[in-house]
């Protein structure tokens, strides 16, 4: 049984620069969240007391402005970032489709960064080693995946990127938004892999800005409000309150 628990879960992150308004208002921008300085560094708290439960069958939404929290959440339940308070606790596979390029080295050819991102993932190198043609036959990289990743266009690395990420059926799927993959031909054929993935995975994380995606994928939602959590609740019911909300506030 796949289980998803965070409790009081809390992420800051310490920008140690010299401390100045300006600097404030920027990573408030890009970062989201609460902006406070301490010991002349400045920390932003990027997720403050999230609590929830998910077992099999639940399909939760993310809702929130940019900056509210919802990649960092995404990667805290996929084992990127580690809470700095609060704990989680997580049961099964997870495959999360938020940073798939993680742990990709371009010097190195594409079949060697199939097994160091598989290994990565969590496989054996008997395993990895296993999924190499399977991978590579999705791919359409052919005698490419001899060569260094450099030597690869932007979509070839995606395509290959996304091989990997997809190549077994996670049993907790992390998704932000529904990502295309590379060039345009080999889109459609990413897109149905992802929703076979959708449909096999026992608990699925989707942050988006598309109602009707969430609506169509999940069952339940939170809406993050600068790092916090407002409501957690129906898709229906936190999207109503997300568009009803002002923009923001800027901070102090």
């Amino acid at each position: 049984m796949a289980s998803v628990h965070l409790e009081n879960v809390g992420v800051e992150f310490a920008i140690h620069n010299r401390v100045s308004r300006s600097l404030r208002h920027e990573l408030y921008r890009v970062v989201g969240g609460t902006v406070k300085t301490q010991n002349r560094a400045v920390w932003v708290e990027a997720l403050k007391n999230i609590s929830f439960s998910l077992k099999d069958g639940d399909r939760l939404a993310l809702l929130g402005h940019n900056g509210a929290g919802k990649t960092t959440l995404l990667r805290v339940i996929a084992g990127i970032y580690p809470p700095t308070s609060g704990r989680i606790e997580v049961t099964g596979r997870r495959s999360s489709m938020t940073d798939i390029t993680m742990g990709m080295d371009t010097e190195m050819t594409g079949r060697d960064n199939i097994v160091a991102r598989l290994v990565l993932m969590g496989y054996t190198f008997t395993e990895a080693k296993r999924l190499v043609p399977q991978i590579a036959e999705f791919s359409e990289l052919g005698d490419y995946l001899m060569l260094p990743a450099r030597t690869y266009s932007t979509g070839m690395f995606m395509r290959l990127a996304f091989a990997i990420a997809t190549s077994t059926t996670p049993e907790i799927l992390i998704l932000d938004e529904m990502l295309g993959a590379g060039d345009a031909h080999f889109v459609e054929k990413a897109r149905e892999r992802l929703l076979e993935f959708v449909d096999r995975a026992k608990i699925m994380v989707l942050a988006a800005h598309n109602q009707a995606m969430l609506k169509e994928y999940c069952k339940q939602a939170i809406w993050l409000h600068h790092g916090e959590m407002r409501f957690f609740t129906t898709v229906d019911a936190a999207w109503a309150a997300y568009v009803a909300a002002p923009s923001g506030i800027e901070p102090s």
